[in-house]
């Protein structure tokens, strides 16, 4: 994986969608999401939900056993809950675990009753990954109750994984999985095309183009909103006609032709196409390519001249750098000059996503949980992962409205209603979500693809 691991693997405390991609085998919550985005009994073997929505009781599983060899009792499903609720660096999981005014346990059940309905609370479930109660070294030394445990970290280096033989579901076909890191991809491609790597998943289409080792080549999706995150309190994007003269001038299309042989799936909005209830494909053609009316508008919002900008990237991710080229180039011809700005990624989450010094920077974010609102809280103007500084009441009343709402059909309305904000206001200019190609060895087998971010090594296996 061509992906920065230096970083908490303390459940609770990562930050980085590579990290949660790797740990996604090694820790496990009561309930964890499954390939076509429902909710499964993990630790849990059931769990109920009253009739008023308020109180939701799960039953613990026989046998379930910590990768430290202790059984897992209600008393470390108790731990972890109060755990995660005080640390996790997790706001939304955060504000739904502070909504529980009440938690029993009898026997090997423990049930939470919430201080109003939450549709989405089973989803905040799914992130709070059942650990050892008392255990201190997560950070270093994870323990969970997946199919694989963590053996060791090399920083930069390799992450090595190895089969849980006490897991209490099927068993991994893998005995031992090594993630080697790469950050200079021309590096990772000798290794794949030497012939020294099974599988090695988010290439680019000029990657696959140059595989030389008769890998086959499968294509999901990155379930990534890709977008020039721009930072609405500096000029001129504060000004919303600057930002919708951005939508104008940027051609997805030939951003998808010129990047990626066509592959990926426009989007117009912070919700990729994997939600599919909450997915408006209307809003990828909100704004069509028009130069004229970029300019128009550039003129109209006091900047007839255009105006100088940066884009920061961090430098490790290709498509984004890949990209923002096309980009510079597209924004050229409405009289706006971009300079790219690429950093290394420690510098990337430090200065632009925490300290939100930055102008505009190419990224995608993805969710954490199946949970429309997983991607569109973070735009809410108090939210603490709003590193773009957007500000709208109106968004925060919508938004407040669905997050409450235990109606699903009014609640599916009004996200899709703050969506459709986030376009008609141009938030950011989105672009879109990224194909997801994954090269894999002859004679390996099993991988499959999600929703949410991450590589489930539980079914991968060799037939050869």
């Amino acid at each position: 994986i061509a992906q920065d691991l230096d970083d908490s693997l303390d459940p609770y405390q990562m930050t980085a969608a590579g990290t949660r991609e790797v740990m996604f085998n090694v820790f496990e919550g009561l309930v964890k999401p499954d390939s076509d985005g429902n909710f499964v009994d993990a630790v849990a073997s059931e769990h109920s939900v009253s009739d008023d929505q308020l109180t939701y009781t799960f039953t613990l599983r026989d046998g379930v056993v910590f990768h430290n060899g202790a059984e897992c009792t209600v008393d470390d499903v108790l731990y972890s809950f109060e755990t995660c609720a005080a640390t996790t660096v997790n706001s939304a999981v955060a504000e739904a675990l502070s909504a529980i005014v009440d938690t029993k346990t009898e026997g090997n059940q423990i049930s939470f009753t919430l201080s109003a309905p939450n549709s989405d609370f089973i989803s905040y479930v799914s992130n709070v990954y059942i650990v050892p109660k008392d255990y201190a070294e997560q950070a270093t030394q994870p323990v969970g109750t997946g199919p694989f445990k963590y053996v060791s970290r090399s920083v930069q280096e390799n992450v090595v994984l190895e089969k849980n033989a006490d897991y209490y579901g099927e068993q991994a076909k893998l005995d031992k999985v090594t993630y080697k890191i790469f950050e200079d991809n021309t590096a990772m491609m000798t290794a794949l095309n030497a012939g020294g790597l099974d599988l090695v998943a988010h290439l680019t289409s000029d990657q696959v183009n140059t595989l030389t080792n008769g890998y086959d080549v499968l294509e999901g999706t990155m379930n990534l909103v890709q977008a020039i995150y721009l930072n609405n309190a500096v000029a001129p994007f504060d000004n919303e006609k600057v930002r919708q003269a951005m939508c104008y001038a940027v051609n997805v299309d030939e951003i998808l032709d010129l990047t990626s042989e066509g592959h990926g799936t426009k989007i117009g909005t912070s919700i990729y196409p994997a939600f599919t209830k909450y997915f408006d494909a209307s809003l990828a053609d909100a704004y069509p390519y028009d130069v004229d009316k970029a300019k128009q508008l550039l003129a109209d919002a006091g900047y007839a001249d255009g105006f100088s900008m940066s884009i920061t990237v961090p430098s490790n991710y290709t498509p984004h750098m890949n990209v923002a080229q096309v980009l510079v180039e597209q924004l050229a011809k409405v009289g706006i000059t971009a300079t790219i700005k690429p950093v290394e990624w420690e510098t990337w989450v430090s200065d632009t996503y925490t300290n939100r010094n930055f102008e505009s920077t190419v990224i995608g974010f993805d969710a954490a949980t199946l949970s429309a609102g997983a991607l569109l809280n973070r735009w809410m103007s108090d939210n603490d992962k709003n590193m773009i500084n957007y500000n709208n009441p109106e968004y925060d009343k919508v938004m407040q409205e669905a997050n409450a709402s235990t109606d699903d059909a009014k609640q599916t309305e009004l996200y899709k209603q703050a969506a459709a904000m986030l376009s008609e206001t141009a938030a950011n200019v989105y672009i879109q979500d990224l194909a997801d190609l994954v090269a894999v060895r002859k004679g390996l087998e099993g991988v499959t693809f999600y929703p949410i971010y991450v590589l489930d090594l539980s079914g991968i296996h060799y037939t050869a």
